[in-house]
Formats: C-alpha cells, structure tokens, sequence
C-alpha cells in the first residue's frame, strides 16, 4: 500500500508529537524545526506544522490568512472503487 501524508495545524508541534507518539503510536521520523515535525505509523505520514512567518505549511496564505489548528481536510482516493462502495455493493 502507498504512503498516506496528512498535514495538520497545531499550536504547538512538541505538544503534538507527545500526544500522537504516546497515545495513538505514531514514531517520529523527523523534527527539524520548532514549527515541523513528520510522524509516521504504518502506512500513514504525519506531517506537523505551527503557524509561522517562515515557509512551509504555516506560512500566511497568499491573502495574508493565517493557517489556525481545526481547518478542513480534503482526502482523495483512486481506484475502481472506494470501500464505501466495496462495502454497498452486492
């Protein structure tokens, strides 16, 4: 199976990295900086990132919004079928 990377707003990453390693299981693969992190488990990326002033994930949109923890998400999946349709089909 592929890896599956999601990126996640947070406060604080070393908050964040504490909570998901000890709790759900996720390893840290790297922590570069204050403000990024990259966890992984199984199959899943992890990839923690602080509003900042700098590049990267929390870095100002190009309006000037600021990135804030609790956006949406957007998943997307290719294939023939998605399990929910595996799941309703006869």
């Amino acid at each position: 199976m592929a890896t599956v990377s999601v990126r996640y707003i947070v406060q604080d990453v070393d908050v964040a990295i504490e909570f998901y390693c000890r709790h759900l299981g996720f390893e840290e693969m790297m922590h570069p900086a204050p403000t990024f992190a990259m966890l992984s488990r199984g199959d899943l990326r992890l990839v923690l990132s602080a509003p900042s002033g700098a590049g990267g994930g929390g870095q100002s949109m190009p309006d000037g919004t600021k990135p804030e923890p609790g956006g949406g998400n957007r998943f997307h999946a290719r294939g023939p079928r998605s399990c929910h349709d595996r799941e309703r089909a006869p």
